[in-house]
This record gives structure tokens, sequence and C-alpha cells, in this order.
């Protein structure tokens, strides 16, 4: 996937935000841009890639991040697809 479709987080002295620019000093891991991603990186492994553990602060504002994204989208287990013939 192009970097540009995934979304930096950043872990800097002020603590772990997003980084739209992707230009923040500090370490920084990378999520899809898909809400079941984050839903995974929160169960731990986007602390763990940070280095840090998450206040709860941060974890709430990580999750009304979250919560804006899309879900996958459902048609690739909605049945045939268009164009196989069938």
């Amino acid at each position: 996937m192009p970097k540009r479709k995934m979304i930096r987080i950043v872990r800097t002295a002020n603590g772990v935000q997003v980084d739209p620019t992707g230009k923040l000093a500090g370490r920084g891991a990378y999520l899809h841009d898909r809400r079941e991603c984050w839903e995974r990186g929160l169960k731990g492994a986007l602390a763990h890639a940070l280095k840090t553990t998450l206040t709860s602060d941060e974890r709430a504002q990580l999750e009304d991040f979250m919560n804006s994204l899309p879900y996958e989208m459902e048609s690739v287990e909605a049945g045939p697809q268009m164009g196989t013939g069938e």
C-alpha cells in the first residue's frame, strides 16, 4: 500500500498523536486508513511499535480519529463479482 494511503501516528515529547503531515519529529508508526487496522493497532501493536504505553487521553483521541475512518468494503464478501461471466 502506498505510504500516502497510510496514516502516521507519532510519539513526541507531548505524547502520542495523529500526524497528518507525516513530518512531526518523533518515533512514528503507520496504520492503514481503515478502521479494522486501527482496532487491531489499539489492542497493543501500536503502543508496542511506538515503544510507549498509551494514556487514557491518548487512547480516547486515537479512538475518536478511528471512528471517523471507513470500514472495509463489504462487497468482497457479497457474492459473485461483476465481470466474472456468471
